[in-house]
């Protein structure tokens, strides 16, 4: 008598089941047969009890994942391909989902996104495995973003400030800075105890060496492991590879740390999904993109979180990055993504074109963490100075009419012209914050106000390296900070002038 579903059944029902499964020491499978084979995926016959991202294994040796259900067929997209996959070829199900190992063992790695290395060494040392695709932490183990995390870069940690637990979204045109960006945000994790993940998707083998030499030159690889699916690889890789990022850095968030995972790009993974799902002859929706394009990278950010501290007390910050053309913003991918995340960066090509480096427009970046995200003393001084700052954009605007001003508007325009040159930076060159603190002080307190703008940064290279030997913490205080700046400066005008 066959067992009814929901229902255990007597034991000899459960020995009839026996016997069905094994004759004569023999287990019976379910087998499948590829039907058409191409641009990275396979259509499989016969396999009636698959399950959504369950792990195919063909005859021939290579690997799918099952990735549409249809009537009377499957979908799968190929993980590793043979080239004796051909038509006819037999699938057997596996029963397990995908999985990558996780650990220590992986920072310093470059790896693909099943954990196989890709930096001519040995298989990385995986203290466990953890599943790419999981459930984000629930509401109740989550606590409240209130801890920053310093991204170096004099704009975002003053303006638009990221905390441990945020989703950050970089956004902007193609070569307008944004892994750049990026970069000095990991860069500056160095000492703080913060793990990273850098995921690298579809992206040329050139940019490929160049990010991952420039964390080796300055130290951040030892740190940082970098996962790839640079352009030629398989679209299935590509598709996977911000989930096993998210898995490797999630491993250590909940063992407890601090880490920071950036997605770049979430454009390219963003195609990647559609050309997979146009294949496998999903309904196109907006732009031909699958209507669960929002869901998928929805539920990969959802797993950024700050966790709560009767739950270890780690966190997973996102810095996702995403492509606009000709700065539309509004475009589909990222209207999606700015939606998800809790703020954005927005980098704008024409300051980029004007020399303002990092080219970051002010007008239209936002953190919705904001100041909960900053130390109390950097967000004082931050809070006069964006306001400055901003009066100064909309005020620059009537001096192009070339009408004559008060002298109280003229000082205010040079004064925030002043400031929008001590906010410049130099590519991969972040700072601490102790200088940013120092800087601010001096900028609030008009200790800069008789300096032209060209000399302006000079100075503040004379600033950091007292800073940086001083020993001042940002919790000493404003007054000890004013007076210790001032000092600062004036001794180095002395010393010029003499």
């Amino acid at each position: 008598m066959p067992l009814e579903a929901g229902s255990e059944g007597s034991p000899l029902d459960r020995q009839a089941e026996w016997l069905d499964r094994y004759r004569f020491g023999l287990r019976v499978s379910e087998q499948g047969k590829v039907v058409s084979v191409g641009d990275g995926i396979a259509w499989i016959q016969g396999l009636p009890s698959a399950a959504m991202d369950e792990i195919l294994n063909l005859e021939d040796g290579s690997v799918a994942l099952v990735f549409h259900l249809a009537r009377g067929r499957i979908g799968a997209i190929l993980l590793r391909q043979t080239e004796r996959l051909t038509a006819g070829t037999a699938a057997y199900l596996s029963g397990r989902r995908l999985s990558i190992g996780v650990g220590d063992g992986f920072l310093g790695r470059v790896v693909d996104p099943l954990g196989n290395p890709l930096d001519d060494g040995p298989p990385p040392p995986a203290a466990s495995r953890r599943l790419l695709d999981v459930l984000s932490p629930p509401i109740i183990a989550r606590d409240f973003v209130n801890r920053p995390l310093y991204s170096g870069s004099k704009i975002v940690d003053t303006l638009v400030p990221v905390g441990k637990g945020q989703r950050q979204l970089i956004v902007g045109d193609n070569g307008t800075g944004k892994s750049a960006l990026a970069l000095d945000a990991v860069i500056n994790q160095q000492g703080k105890g913060v793990y990273c993940v850098y995921v690298l998707i579809s992206q040329k083998r050139s940019a490929v060496v160049g990010v991952i030499e420039t964390l080796r030159r300055t130290g951040a690889l030892e740190y940082t492991c970098v996962v790839v699916a640079e352009a030629t690889a398989m679209p299935g890789l590509k598709y996977l590879a911000p989930f096993a990022g998210c898995a490797l850095a999630e491993a250590w968030m909940w063992a407890g740390r601090d880490t920071l995972v950036v997605y770049d790009d979430l454009t390219t993974h963003a195609r990647t999904y559609r050309e997979l799902s146009l294949l496998l002859r999903r309904p196109p929706g907006r732009e031909a993109y699958p209507g669960d394009i929002f869901f998928l990278h929805a539920r990969l950010l959802e797993r950024s979180t700050c966790l709560a501290a009767r739950h270890g007390g780690g966190s997973m910050t996102a810095l996702p990055i995403v492509e606009t053309e000709q700065g539309e913003i509004a475009a589909y991918i990222p209207t999606n993504l700015i939606s998800i995340t809790d703020g954005q960066i927005y980098l704008d090509q024409q300051l980029f074109a004007r020399g303002f480096l990092p080219a970051i427009d002010v007008t239209r970046s936002v953190s919705r963490i904001g100041g909960k995200a900053q130390d109390p003393h950097i967000k004082q001084e931050a809070g006069r100075m964006k306001l400055d700052y901003l009066q100064f954009l909309e005020l620059e605007v009537f001096t192009r009419f070339g009408s004559r001003l008060e002298a109280g508007m003229e000082a205010r325009i040079r004064r925030g012209q002043l400031l929008r040159e001590m906010l410049k930076q130099e590519r991969l060159s972040p700072l601490s914050v102790e200088f940013q603190m120092a800087w601010m002080v001096a900028y609030n307190e008009g200790l800069l106000d008789g300096f032209e703008p060209a000399r302006v940064r000079r100075r503040l290279a004379a600033l950091r390296a007292r800073v940086e030997s001083s020993g001042l913490a940002v919790s000493d205080g404003r007054d000890n900070w004013r007076a210790a700046v001032a000092a600062w400066l004036a001794e180095e005008g002395d010393e010029q002038a003499t």
